[in-house]
Protein backbone atom coordinates (compact mmCIF):
# COMPACT_ATOMS: atom_id res chain seq x y z
CA UNK A 1 0.00 0.00 0.00
CA UNK A 2 1.26 3.78 -1.01
CA UNK A 3 1.93 5.53 2.03
CA UNK A 4 1.55 9.63 2.31
CA UNK A 5 5.38 10.02 1.97
CA UNK A 6 5.39 7.76 -1.46
CA UNK A 7 2.60 10.11 -2.53
CA UNK A 8 4.11 13.17 -2.09
CA UNK A 9 7.44 11.70 -3.28
CA UNK A 10 5.35 10.91 -6.54
CA UNK A 11 4.11 14.38 -6.50
CA UNK A 12 7.00 16.39 -6.36
CA UNK A 13 8.54 13.81 -9.45
CA UNK A 14 5.63 15.07 -11.24
CA UNK A 15 6.27 18.70 -10.41
CA UNK A 16 10.16 18.47 -11.51
CA UNK A 17 9.15 17.04 -14.84
CA UNK A 18 6.02 19.76 -15.44
CA UNK A 19 8.69 22.62 -14.12
CA UNK A 20 11.66 21.25 -16.24
CA UNK A 21 9.27 21.84 -19.48
CA UNK A 22 8.63 25.39 -18.29
CA UNK A 23 12.39 26.18 -18.07
CA UNK A 24 12.57 24.75 -21.44
CA UNK A 25 9.78 26.50 -23.10
CA UNK A 26 11.60 29.62 -23.82
CA UNK A 27 14.27 27.68 -26.15
CA UNK A 28 12.53 28.49 -29.37
CA UNK A 29 13.40 32.53 -28.61
CA UNK A 30 16.83 31.65 -27.93
CA UNK A 31 16.99 29.48 -31.10
CA UNK A 32 15.90 33.00 -32.87
CA UNK A 33 18.41 34.79 -31.35
CA UNK A 34 20.86 32.39 -32.20
CA UNK A 35 20.04 32.18 -35.72
CA UNK A 36 19.92 35.97 -36.31
CA UNK A 37 23.14 36.31 -34.75
CA UNK A 38 20.99 39.35 -32.55
CA UNK A 39 18.78 39.73 -29.12
CA UNK A 40 16.72 41.94 -30.98
CA UNK A 41 13.96 43.52 -28.32
CA UNK A 42 14.23 40.58 -26.43
CA UNK A 43 14.94 41.66 -22.44
CA UNK A 44 17.16 39.67 -20.43
CA UNK A 45 15.76 40.47 -16.67
CA UNK A 46 13.06 37.92 -16.71
CA UNK A 47 15.93 35.51 -16.96
CA UNK A 48 18.16 36.86 -14.41
CA UNK A 49 15.54 37.39 -12.18
CA UNK A 50 14.37 33.70 -12.28
CA UNK A 51 17.87 32.70 -11.25
CA UNK A 52 17.79 34.43 -8.43
CA UNK A 53 14.51 32.96 -7.64
CA UNK A 54 16.18 29.27 -8.12
CA UNK A 55 18.88 30.16 -5.98
CA UNK A 56 16.52 30.70 -3.33
CA UNK A 57 14.44 27.70 -3.53
CA UNK A 58 17.83 25.73 -4.22
CA UNK A 59 18.72 26.51 -0.32
CA UNK A 60 15.02 26.59 0.73
CA UNK A 61 14.81 22.90 0.02
CA UNK A 62 18.38 21.72 1.34
CA UNK A 63 17.95 19.75 4.94
CA UNK A 64 20.11 22.22 6.52
CA UNK A 65 16.76 24.32 6.25
CA UNK A 66 13.61 22.09 5.19
CA UNK A 67 14.06 18.58 5.28
CA UNK A 68 12.05 16.38 3.36
CA UNK A 69 11.75 18.91 0.34
CA UNK A 70 15.13 17.55 -1.71
CA UNK A 71 12.76 17.93 -5.10
CA UNK A 72 12.32 21.40 -4.21
CA UNK A 73 15.87 21.94 -4.56
CA UNK A 74 16.68 19.23 -7.54
CA UNK A 75 14.37 21.20 -9.98
CA UNK A 76 15.28 24.60 -9.11
CA UNK A 77 19.31 23.30 -9.57
CA UNK A 78 18.04 22.05 -13.34
CA UNK A 79 16.31 25.56 -13.49
CA UNK A 80 19.90 27.72 -12.32
CA UNK A 81 21.42 25.62 -15.51
CA UNK A 82 18.69 27.01 -17.60
CA UNK A 83 18.85 30.38 -16.93
CA UNK A 84 22.82 30.88 -16.73
CA UNK A 85 22.27 29.13 -20.76
CA UNK A 86 19.71 32.28 -21.54
CA UNK A 87 21.45 34.85 -19.55
CA UNK A 88 24.95 33.40 -21.74
CA UNK A 89 23.13 33.72 -24.84
CA UNK A 90 22.28 37.44 -24.36
CA UNK A 91 26.16 38.67 -22.95
CA UNK A 92 27.30 36.61 -26.69
CA UNK A 93 24.77 38.20 -29.20
CA UNK A 94 23.86 41.63 -26.98
CA UNK A 95 26.04 43.16 -29.79
CA UNK A 96 26.37 47.02 -29.30
CA UNK A 97 23.87 47.48 -26.76
CA UNK A 98 25.56 50.42 -24.18
CA UNK A 99 26.12 49.02 -21.16
CA UNK A 100 23.73 45.65 -21.53
CA UNK A 101 26.53 42.98 -20.28
CA UNK A 102 27.92 45.70 -17.76
CA UNK A 103 24.12 45.93 -16.53
CA UNK A 104 23.36 42.25 -16.38
CA UNK A 105 26.98 41.51 -14.99
CA UNK A 106 26.34 43.76 -11.77
CA UNK A 107 22.58 42.02 -11.19
CA UNK A 108 24.49 39.01 -11.28
CA UNK A 109 26.82 40.22 -8.76
CA UNK A 110 23.82 41.62 -6.60
CA UNK A 111 21.97 38.58 -6.78
CA UNK A 112 25.30 36.11 -5.61
CA UNK A 113 26.15 38.57 -2.63
CA UNK A 114 22.38 38.60 -1.57
CA UNK A 115 22.14 34.80 -1.83
CA UNK A 116 25.18 34.63 -0.21
CA UNK A 117 23.91 37.17 2.51
CA UNK A 118 20.64 35.43 3.08
CA UNK A 119 22.94 31.46 3.12
CA UNK A 120 25.29 33.06 6.05
CA UNK A 121 22.48 34.67 8.26
CA UNK A 122 20.37 31.37 7.93
CA UNK A 123 23.27 28.77 8.62
CA UNK A 124 25.07 31.12 11.50
CA UNK A 125 22.63 33.75 12.93
CA UNK A 126 19.58 31.69 13.34
CA UNK A 127 19.51 28.41 15.64
CA UNK A 128 15.63 27.26 15.21
CA UNK A 129 14.66 25.33 12.40
CA UNK A 130 11.61 26.78 12.02
CA UNK A 131 13.07 30.45 12.12
CA UNK A 132 15.68 29.20 9.64
CA UNK A 133 12.05 28.12 7.09
CA UNK A 134 10.40 31.07 8.07
CA UNK A 135 13.44 33.35 7.15
CA UNK A 136 14.49 31.72 3.81
CA UNK A 137 10.81 30.85 2.98
CA UNK A 138 9.49 34.28 2.97
CA UNK A 139 11.91 35.56 0.63
CA UNK A 140 11.44 33.10 -1.30
CA UNK A 141 7.13 33.28 -1.72
CA UNK A 142 8.11 37.13 -2.53
CA UNK A 143 9.87 36.13 -5.63
CA UNK A 144 7.95 33.30 -6.35
CA UNK A 145 4.27 35.27 -6.41
CA UNK A 146 5.91 38.27 -8.36
CA UNK A 147 7.23 35.80 -10.59
CA UNK A 148 3.70 34.03 -10.95
CA UNK A 149 1.89 37.27 -11.29
CA UNK A 150 3.72 39.16 -13.59
CA UNK A 151 1.82 37.83 -16.91
CA UNK A 152 -0.83 39.19 -15.06
CA UNK A 153 -0.02 42.29 -15.85
CA UNK A 154 -0.90 41.96 -19.46
CA UNK A 155 -4.58 41.20 -18.38
CA UNK A 156 -5.30 44.93 -18.46
CA UNK A 157 -3.85 45.42 -21.80
CA UNK A 158 -5.76 42.35 -22.84
CA UNK A 159 -9.02 44.19 -22.14
CA UNK A 160 -8.47 47.38 -23.36
CA UNK A 161 -7.43 45.82 -26.77
CA UNK A 162 -9.93 43.12 -26.47
CA UNK A 163 -7.41 40.68 -27.85
CA UNK A 164 -5.36 37.75 -26.61
CA UNK A 165 -2.51 37.87 -29.24
CA UNK A 166 0.13 38.71 -25.93
CA UNK A 167 -1.58 36.45 -23.52
CA UNK A 168 -0.51 33.27 -24.10
CA UNK A 169 -2.58 30.52 -23.29
CA UNK A 170 -0.40 27.40 -23.37
CA UNK A 171 1.86 29.19 -21.20
CA UNK A 172 -1.01 30.15 -18.81
CA UNK A 173 -2.31 26.46 -18.54
CA UNK A 174 1.05 25.00 -17.85
CA UNK A 175 1.57 27.07 -15.17
CA UNK A 176 -1.70 26.85 -13.57
CA UNK A 177 -1.03 23.13 -13.69
CA UNK A 178 2.19 23.38 -12.28
CA UNK A 179 1.35 25.65 -9.42
CA UNK A 180 -1.38 23.33 -8.66
CA UNK A 181 1.15 20.67 -8.28
CA UNK A 182 3.62 22.06 -6.52
CA UNK A 183 0.19 23.05 -4.20
CA UNK A 184 -0.63 19.70 -4.05
CA UNK A 185 2.83 18.59 -2.97
CA UNK A 186 2.94 21.24 -0.20
CA UNK A 187 -0.02 19.59 1.60
CA UNK A 188 0.52 15.95 1.55
CA UNK A 189 2.15 14.08 4.26
CA UNK A 190 4.23 17.46 5.61
CA UNK A 191 2.57 20.62 5.26
CA UNK A 192 5.04 23.06 4.03
CA UNK A 193 3.72 26.25 4.44
CA UNK A 194 5.96 28.41 1.95
CA UNK A 195 5.08 25.96 -0.98
CA UNK A 196 1.55 26.37 -0.41
CA UNK A 197 1.22 30.30 0.13
CA UNK A 198 3.17 30.91 -3.08
CA UNK A 199 1.86 28.22 -5.17
CA UNK A 200 -1.94 28.55 -4.08
CA UNK A 201 -1.50 31.83 -5.41
CA UNK A 202 0.37 30.86 -8.35
CA UNK A 203 -2.83 28.92 -9.05
CA UNK A 204 -5.13 31.72 -8.57
CA UNK A 205 -2.81 33.90 -10.56
CA UNK A 206 -3.17 31.51 -13.37
CA UNK A 207 -6.43 30.88 -12.88
CA UNK A 208 -7.75 34.36 -13.38
CA UNK A 209 -5.41 34.84 -16.68
CA UNK A 210 -7.04 31.77 -17.63
CA UNK A 211 -10.54 33.07 -17.07
CA UNK A 212 -9.65 36.43 -19.06
CA UNK A 213 -8.04 34.44 -22.10
CA UNK A 214 -11.40 32.65 -22.36
CA UNK A 215 -13.73 35.95 -22.31
CA UNK A 216 -11.11 37.40 -24.60
CA UNK A 217 -10.48 34.85 -26.86
CA UNK A 218 -13.28 35.02 -29.64
CA UNK A 219 -14.06 39.08 -28.81
CA UNK A 220 -13.19 41.14 -31.74
CA UNK A 221 -10.27 43.27 -31.12
CA UNK A 222 -10.40 46.99 -31.17
CA UNK A 223 -7.96 49.06 -33.41
CA UNK A 224 -5.18 50.03 -31.41
CA UNK A 225 -1.08 50.34 -32.17
CA UNK A 226 -0.19 47.63 -30.22
CA UNK A 227 3.93 47.40 -28.90
CA UNK A 228 4.80 43.64 -28.17
CA UNK A 229 5.34 43.72 -24.07
CA UNK A 230 8.63 42.37 -22.46
CA UNK A 231 8.54 38.62 -22.50
CA UNK A 232 7.44 37.52 -19.34
CA UNK A 233 8.87 33.73 -18.12
CA UNK A 234 7.01 32.08 -15.45
CA UNK A 235 9.38 30.52 -12.79
CA UNK A 236 9.06 26.75 -12.71
CA UNK A 237 9.63 26.61 -8.93
CA UNK A 238 7.95 25.12 -6.08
Amino acid sequence: MVDAKQVRFIVGVIGNVISFFLFFSPMPTFWRIFKNKSVEEFQPWPYVATMMNCMLWVFYGLPVVHKDSILVTTINAVGMGFEAFYISVFLIYCGGKKNFRRNIGLYLVAEVIAVAGIVLITLFAIQNEFAKQTFVGVICDVFNIAMYGAPSLVIKKVIRTRSVEYMPFLLSFVSFVNAGIWTAYSLIYKLDLYVLISNGLGTALCASQLIVYGLYRNATPRDEDKTKPSEIEIPATA
